[in-house]
């Protein structure tokens, strides 16, 4: 059975920096599609960030125009571990996260993925 387990939300300053977490249990890490979605109340899910896992490290990554240069998508292999670290954040931020994967063979540009795993979510609070 495949968990995504999320840590890290919290809530910040305008300007402070969160780093998200997700581990994935019973998923064949080393290839497949990853991502974080936001979903504020009342907006549509937003693909932020996406990272094709391969073998040796993440490659195709992608990032929505709204978080370019903010934030970064990582990965460390060996905890089977997706980071989401986000800088100089705003209040436009604020979001629930999920994490989720897909066992694709790339990340489309397009950001837009059917992910068929997800994590349960992580608030995450910018206050101005």
């Amino acid at each position: 059975q495949v968990r995504l387990v999320e840590s890290g939300g919290g809530s910040v300053q305008t300007g402070g920096s969160l780093r998200l977490s997700c581990t994935a249990y019973g998923y064949e890490y080393t290839s497949g599609c990853m991502g974080w979605v936001r979903q504020a109340p009342g907006k549509e899910r937003e693909a932020v960030a996406t990272m094709f896992v391969a073998y040796r490290e993440g490659r195709d990554t992608h990032y929505a125009d709204s978080v370019k240069g903010r934030f970064t998508i990582l990965q460390d292999r060996a905890e089977n571990t997706v980071y989401l670290q986000m800088n100089r954040l705003e209040p436009e931020d604020t979001a629930m996260y999920y994490c989720a994967a897909a066992p694709s063979n790339f990340c489309p540009t397009s950001m837009v993925v059917d992910f068929g795993y997800w994590g349960q979510g992580t608030q995450v609070t910018v206050s101005s």
